[in-house]
């Protein structure tokens, strides 16, 4: 996961680099920067978490942040910023860690302290 969070990010900092240098390419590109390198960020925080509280706390952000993710994706190819279909693994990618981070929450909720 650390380096597929890291190759994660790298695609998104190329997605951005290829949107349209325009108000709505710059507004959209900097939010999907911010969030998409954002969850290979809180994955590697978690890995050093003081806890298993601040694990699960981090774990969660990381969530979040690769859900908004999504949805900048989405909104990037609805408004055809980028060409649909050259976003689509990458679309994919994203859905693939949310569901990681989804299966690695609850398992971590469900499970006693130890």
């Amino acid at each position: 996961m650390r380096r597929r969070t890291k190759e994660f990010a790298l695609r998104i900092v190329r997605l951005v680099g290829a949107l349209p240098e325009s108000n709505i390419g710059w507004v959209l590109g900097r939010q999907v920067l911010k969030s998409g390198t954002s969850i290979g960020a809180n994955y590697h925080e978690a890995l050093r978490a003081s806890s298993r509280r601040h694990f699960l706390s981090t774990i969660e952000i990381a969530l979040r942040e690769a859900e908004e993710t999504e949805y900048w994706l989405d909104l990037i190819g609805e408004a055809r910023l980028i060409e649909p279909s050259r976003i689509v693994d990458l679309k994919n990618e994203c859905c693939e860690l949310i569901a990681i981070l989804t299966s690695t929450a609850k398992t971590l909720r469900q499970s006693p302290d130890p």
